[in-house]
């Protein structure tokens, strides 16, 4: 195995036709791993530090990529953390060709290993409940006498879809079917309601704008959750997806305004909720932003979609919805 460690963002350049063609051999390839992702939080979020470590065969054939970057950590230790990590990317993993494991993982720990990189610690952060780097690249580490220690961060909500919205209702808590149903019918009695979703960039600027303003509304964390920087960010990110085509941002309108918001990306068969907004001030009784979600359930039912994920946090309206809980690790590593 041959390693070169790419250290300005002209490597996502030099990557770029290889990465997506790796990623679907990975062992695993979560959305926040795609090349346009992972290349756009660099171009808004990153540092002057990047560390892609891409792993080849002695032929040049791509077996393995590690898209890193540094940073010192509270206890002032230099650290390596994946390009994403971790407050607006819910799954990351390495990137390694499912046939070519181990070898990969050697490749990966030797090159940490022999100076040309600068670092104490190893944080792998946001790995999915079905990655194997916690427990496969961890034992690895341990083989060359290194320590690894494995956390749960958190849990992402996923619901898996049936063939049809009757059934879906059918399977959830009686209570919270009947909720749903009611919070339905009393929007739409009571109200002039009209969902939609924004999936191209015809007018996705403007729809951009709406989103942010909903979600700043939403919690006061959530208006300090905003900075130039993410608001770019964002704003690129969409404008990429739109042109593959994974973009959804549903709003729901009542008596003409737009009361709730939901960034979604619509991948790989499955519906990821990213982020969502209201406005708690405005048709509060309505219930919008529950609606807006049990409208997007339905909308990834008819298209005909296998899971819903809620990605990471556990709050209480996800499980109404009939979510079940799947973790997410963290992995450390230390010499």
């Amino acid at each position: 195995m041959q390693t070169t460690i790419y250290t300005d963002a002209t490597g996502f350049d030099q990557l770029a036709q290889e990465w997506d063609d790796l990623l679907v051999r990975s062992v695993n390839a979560p959305f926040f791993m795609r090349y346009i992702y992972q290349r756009t939080w660099w171009q808004y979020l990153g540092n002057d530090d990047l560390v892609l470590i891409a792993i080849r065969t002695d032929e040049g054939h791509l077996m393995g990529l590690a898209p890193l970057y540094g940073g010192t950590n509270q206890a002032g230790q230099r650290e390596l953390s994946f390009v994403g990590c971790v407050d607006v990317s819910d799954y990351l993993d390495l990137l390694v060709d499912r046939d070519c494991v181990e070898p990969v993982y050697l490749a990966l720990l030797d090159c940490l290993a022999d100076g040309r990189v600068a670092w104490d610690k190893l944080y792998l952060c946001s790995l999915p409940h079905n990655a194997i780097t916690p427990t496969r690249l961890a034992e690895t580490a341990r083989g060359l006498g290194w320590h690894a220690e494995v956390r749960q961060q958190d849990v992402c909500p996923v619901i898996s879809l049936p063939g049809d919205w009757e059934a879906y209702l059918a399977g959830i808590d009686k209570k919270q079917r009947h909720e749903i149903r009611r919070k339905i019918r009393k929007i739409e009695t009571e109200a002039q309601t009209r969902w939609y979703a924004v999936d191209s960039r015809e007018g996705l600027d403007e729809a951009m704008n709406a989103f942010i303003e909903l979600h700043q509304k939403s919690t006061r964390d959530k208006e300090d959750f905003w900075n130039e920087a993410l608001i770019r960010f964002f704003k690129a990110l969409a404008v990429e997806l739109a042109k593959v085509g994974w973009l959804k941002l549903y709003f729901i309108e009542v008596n003409g305004s737009r009361a709730a918001s939901m960034l979604c990306f619509d991948y790989n068969n499955e519906f990821l909720l990213y982020n969502s907004g209201f406005d708690p001030e405005q048709f509060a009784n309505l219930s919008p932003g529950n609606v807006l979600t049990a409208y997007t359930i339905q909308d990834a039912i008819r298209l005909g979609r296998s899971r819903y994920d809620f990605l990471r946090g556990d709050e209480i309206y996800k499980f109404r919805f009939g979510a079940v809980a799947e973790p997410v690790y963290d992995l450390e590593i230390y010499r």
